[in-house]
């Protein structure tokens, strides 16, 4: 069973930053990690993904602002959101691949006032 724990969201300024952390428990081989969000009456989003090789890819309105990155040794995937906008609003969560299964972080919400 592989566990997830996020942390970093909260409340800012338009303009603002927050670091979100995901950390997994026990010995893995992790696949991707990768954050997704989803507002109040949207479906959930791909935000933004890593593979075990260090390949990126980001939703369009993200990039350039957010930074996905990851320590291996730590298990542990990063969102480093900059320049964050009303409409980043949303509970984020984390995603990791564990050979063919998914497993999902417990959410985190982030607020950005206007």
């Amino acid at each position: 069973q592989v566990q997830l724990v996020e942390s970093g969201g909260g409340l800012v300024q338009a303009g603002g930053s927050l670091r979100l952390s995901c950390a997994a428990s026990g010995r893995l081989f992790i696949s991707r990690m990768g954050w997704y969000r989803q507002a109040p009456g949207k479906q959930r989003e791909l935000v933004a993904v890593i593979t075990s090789g260090g390949s990126t890819n980001y939703l369009d309105s993200v990039k350039g602002r957010f930074t996905i990155s990851r320590d291996n040794a730590k298990n542990t995937v990063y969102l480093q959101m900059n320049s964050l906008k009303p409409e980043d609003t949303a509970v984020y969560y984390c995603n990791v691949g564990v050979g063919r299964s998914d497993y999902w972080g417990q959410g985190t919400q982030v607020t950005v006032s206007s």
